[in-house]
């Protein structure tokens, strides 16, 4: 028990020290592993992981859901999705945050990095919500909520990682994902909702498109439903996996950004190379989990975890509710990926053996990670917003304004939790 728990304090150190997340587990895991096994057995298991993971075909799809997400920000798709919601709900008291928040929840179908939609959106949406009176409590929550929809709904660089280190199939998590998505959006525009009566600001609105306006404006975003359909129809219905929907994506957001005269051959190589680079960090991350987590294992931290909670008589339940106040905390101090990477190899054996399904636990853990996105003092979505806003908004103004989303986030988890079916109802009905 002693060598596991040295490791973990280790890891978290080094984190705290400023040494990043990568290195950390690489380092630890491999030390324990000497300490384990001996020095040869470490150093062959370590190649190992390396060159094996390295040649799967399966990770291939980070790549090129990068690549796709990258053509999608160059199309400037982004801003299509935001008039077009805007044309619908303009009218409506709080209308451009809703607007925005299914904006963020539309460019997350084609994007999903959480990051990228809050920082993209946040320079789309917030010059209007200012010019309306919007505070910006309102108009900072909604974007940087609206942003945390990147890392659940499909695709989803997170459920990719999730899917390789807990050997889960990514198509299902994908399908997994729609649902509970489409749940945060519809509890993020009650929070606007909610807001917008409890404000007492006056809120400017725009008089109200006629309809074959409104029906015009979604020609832009024919684009996005295009690439969505085409990617999650065709790995429900099974005519390509999940790998090779991840091409089929790439290469047609290639062809929406040249028909739109958006991309040249420096910014097309540019593009190119950025995703290499994202790729790479995303590869010696996934590395580092996978060499920590056989680490662990072999130190025995699941058996260890397993026979203390039997002690407790934990049904699944009570386990995943004391895993996610774990997950609250750690979001104050940690960010999202570094969260889920060095948590769920330790959690997900034991939610195994208690019965527990893990595509259902891979999306509960994912809205947990969602949460902490939004959460002081790390809030990394917000502190992404802080440097685009810079000083004209201050940071506790930020905070102030996503307490109504984190609200109907723990709601929404609850709901997932207490009805599994919610969330395996796409995957279940499956075309094999």
């Amino acid at each position: 028990m002693l060598i596991w728990v040295l490791g973990l304090i280790s890891v978290i150190l080094m984190i705290a020290v400023g040494l990043p997340i990568a290195f950390s587990m690489l380092t630890v895991g491999f030390l324990g592993l000497v300490f384990l096994i001996g020095l040869n057995p470490s150093l062959a298991m370590i190649g190992q992981i390396f060159f094996d993971n390295g040649m799967n075909y399966t990770l291939s799809i980070l790549p090129l859901f990068l690549l796709m997400g990258n053509f999608v920000v160059k199309a400037g798709l982004a801003d299509e999705l935001y008039n077009a919601a805007n044309a619908w709900l303009r009218h409506k008291k709080g209308g451009l945050a809703m607007a925005t928040i299914i904006a963020c929840g539309g460019f997350s179908s084609v994007c999903g990095s959480s990051l990228a939609t809050a920082a993209t959106m946040a320079k789309i949406a917030l010059p209007s919500m200012k010019k309306y009176n919007y505070p910006d409590s309102l108009a900072t929550g909604a974007i940087a909520a609206g942003g945390t929809l990147g890392i659940l709904i499909p695709p989803s660089m997170i459920l990719v990682l999730y899917g390789i280190i807990t050997s889960q199939d990514i198509g299902q998590l994908f399908l997994a994902g729609v649902i509970p998505g489409i749940l945060g959006i519809l509890g993020y525009i009650i929070a606007v909702k909610i807001s917008v009566l409890t404000n007492k600001s006056f809120f400017k609105t725009q008089p109200s498109l006629p309809f074959i306006k409104k029906i015009k404006s979604l020609k832009g975003v024919l684009g996005i439903i295009f690439l969505f359909i085409i990617v999650m129809g065709g790995i429900y219905s099974g005519v390509f996996t999940a790998t090779e929907a991840a091409g089929v994506g790439a290469f047609g957001s290639l062809i929406i950004v040249l028909i739109k005269r958006k991309i040249t051959l420096s910014s097309f190589c540019e593009t190119l190379i950025e995703t290499a680079k994202i790729t790479s960090m995303l590869f010696l991350l996934l590395f580092g989990a996978i060499l920590f987590s056989n680490f662990i294992n072999l130190a025995g931290l699941p058996n260890d975890l397993r026979d203390f909670l039997s002690i407790f008589n934990m049904n699944i339940y009570t386990l995943l509710i004391g895993i996610f106040i774990i997950y609250l905390i750690l979001g104050m101090v940690l960010e999202s990926l570094s969260m889920m990477l060095l948590t769920v190899p330790i959690f997900y054996p034991i939610v195994q053996d208690m019965g527990g399904n893990l595509i259902w636990f891979g999306i509960l853990v994912v809205v947990a990670v969602e949460i902490s996105l939004i959460t002081p003092p790390i809030g990394l979505n917000v502190h992404v917003l802080k440097t685009i806003v810079k000083d004209k908004i201050q940071l506790k103004t930020i905070f102030k304004g996503v307490i109504p989303f984190v609200t109907m986030d723990i709601i929404r988890i609850i709901i997932l939790l207490l009805i599994p079916g919610i969330t395996l109802f796409l995957p279940n009905s499956i075309i094999p």
